[in-house]
């Protein structure tokens, strides 16, 4: 079946059932209740027509068989309930689409022997899929499922062929459901507003950001150089009481961060639509020389080419006479082998910086997940050497910003 035929899932079946005495069912239920009918939209525990002294337990024909098959010790309970093989019968039920769970639907029409439709994100009332190749001539129905199945569901998108962005968005086909992207999701007790279609979010990452707001001192100041819509920057405001500057360069992102801003009612939030060398060489010079107090800590989550950027971080206070020097903590993040991820993450940002790192330096390095079977996302948190804020810059940087594009295929 490619196209959903609901009717096909009309049928009569027949399952074992027990009635007993109304004033028993909270009695008999520590026997019982492990083997009761597990239908959506079907009560296992009915009237009896013309007895209203008495229940009806449907029970699973898989996990039930007779009285006889249950343990002795259940069938002694039962006993002193005055329930015997005389109150067993068989019920027939008449099961609808409605009837069945979401799993027992896929497991019927799509390939045997392959995986199954198992994972999907959800991001307000999105569904959001990468369906594999095997499952592509089922996708419109695994589409109409999900918005049947899941409450609150009214849009199912596939990721469709990856694409090189600067903005960090993808192109995706509406499955099933209305075309709106406009979703609004609730973390580390913040909302968010944006258009999923435009900007990126992955919800696998929420644990993460929860990580880092809890890193982040009270009344820090946070330097959020690829923010998003802010999953960073606005509790780290609202939580926190942080002092934030918020940065991302895709228009929309920017929209949506300044719009997130508004809803959560921060006001310690400056946002700014820069590619993330010029925020960091234009934004944090001034801000240092006011001579802070407060922890610095900057985030850059770009896990693609996140640690390309640390080279903005090379001579950001050469010439600047301040005494001390600020003391920055950065969390960058990257993707890198599994069988080498932590060295290889180390290596990266030292080459990055052209400067080694000392283990004092590194607050701590985290496997953030599973990326696929083989590539792990990182992230490594680490204190600036101060010789990289004041060592001379060789050479003139670009006046055009560099503005590199990523794989589609390694941000989700």
């Amino acid at each position: 079946m490619t196209k959903l035929n609901r009717a096909k899932f009309t049928k009569e079946v027949t399952v074992p059932s027990v009635e007993i005495p109304s004033k028993n069912v909270g009695k008999c239920m520590s026997v019982f209740k492990k083997y009761l009918l597990k239908m959506e939209k079907l009560k296992p525990v009915t009237e009896v027509q013309g007895n209203d002294e008495k229940r009806k337990l449907l029970l699973d024909p898989i996990l039930f068989e007779t009285l006889d098959k249950l343990r002795e010790d259940d069938q002694q309970k039962l006993s002193e309930l005055d329930i015997n093989k005389n109150c067993f019968s068989n019920t027939c039920l008449h099961l609808e689409y409605h009837n069945f769970r979401m799993d027992d639907i896929f497991k019927a029409v799509l390939p045997e022997g392959k995986e199954g439709c198992t994972s999907y994100s959800r991001i307000g009332h999105i569904i959001h899929l990468n369906l594999r190749d095997h499952l592509l001539p089922y996708k419109n129905l695994i589409g109409e499922v999900l918005v049947d199945k899941l409450i609150g569901v009214k849009t199912v998108v596939n990721k469709s062929s990856a694409i090189d962005s600067t903005y960090r968005n993808f192109q995706m086909e509406v499955l099933a459901g209305e075309a709106d992207f406009v979703a609004e999701v609730k973390e580390n007790m913040c909302t968010f507003k944006f258009d999923f279609s435009q900007v990126y979010w992955n919800s696998r990452l929420c644990t993460e950001h929860e990580r880092i707001i809890k890193l982040l001192p009270q009344k820090s100041v946070l330097f959020d150089v690829f923010a998003g819509v802010g999953p960073f920057s606005v509790p780290a405001a609202k939580v926190r009481k942080c002092r934030v500057f918020a940065n991302d360069l895709n228009p929309s992102s920017y929209h949506w961060l300044k719009e997130n801003v508004r809803l959560n009612k921060v006001e310690n939030v400056e946002t700014f639509n820069l590619d993330g060398r010029q925020f960091i060489r234009e934004q944090m010079p001034p801000f240092f020389l006011t001579k802070p107090t407060e922890p610095i800590h900057v985030t850059m989550n770009l896990p693609a080419l996140a640690v390309e950027f640390l080279d903005a971080f090379i001579g950001l206070l050469s010439g600047v006479e301040l005494d001390p020097l600020p003391d920055i903590t950065v969390h960058v993040y990257s993707f890198c082998e599994e069988s080498s991820a932590f060295s290889e993450m180390r290596n990266k940002v030292e080459s990055a910086l052209k400067h080694s790192i000392e283990d004092e330096q590194i607050v701590e390095l985290v496997d953030v997940r599973d990326v696929s079977p083989k590539k792990h996302m990182l992230r490594l948190s680490f204190r600036i050497p101060p010789d990289v804020l004041t060592k001379a810059i060789e050479e003139e940087a670009s006046s055009e910003p560099k503005r590199l594009k990523l794989d589609l295929e390694t941000q989700d």
